[in-house]
């Protein structure tokens, strides 16, 4: 399952919108720094939809705010 995200890294507090059936909005406090605001969006993605973070992969947009990731 691919999953579409807009990540804005740097903000006040963590936060997950739904879009849609496979789209994210996702506001982190980390920085855009060493993938930490990659990482970040991973966890708070991994929670919303209930499975382990290790089970959700980067595909596109390592170094762009808009991403693209697959659950396996």
């Amino acid at each position: 399952m691919f999953i579409k995200l807009k990540v804005h890294p740097g903000e006040r507090r963590d936060r997950l919108v739904k879009k849609a059936a496979d789209a994210y909005e996702i506001w982190t406090k980390a920085r855009p720094e060493r993938g930490l605001a990659n990482l970040s969006a991973i966890r708070q993605l991994s929670v919303a939809l209930g499975v382990d973070a290790k089970k959700i992969m980067l595909i596109k947009g390592a170094t762009s705010p808009a991403k693209i990731v697959k659950v396996i």
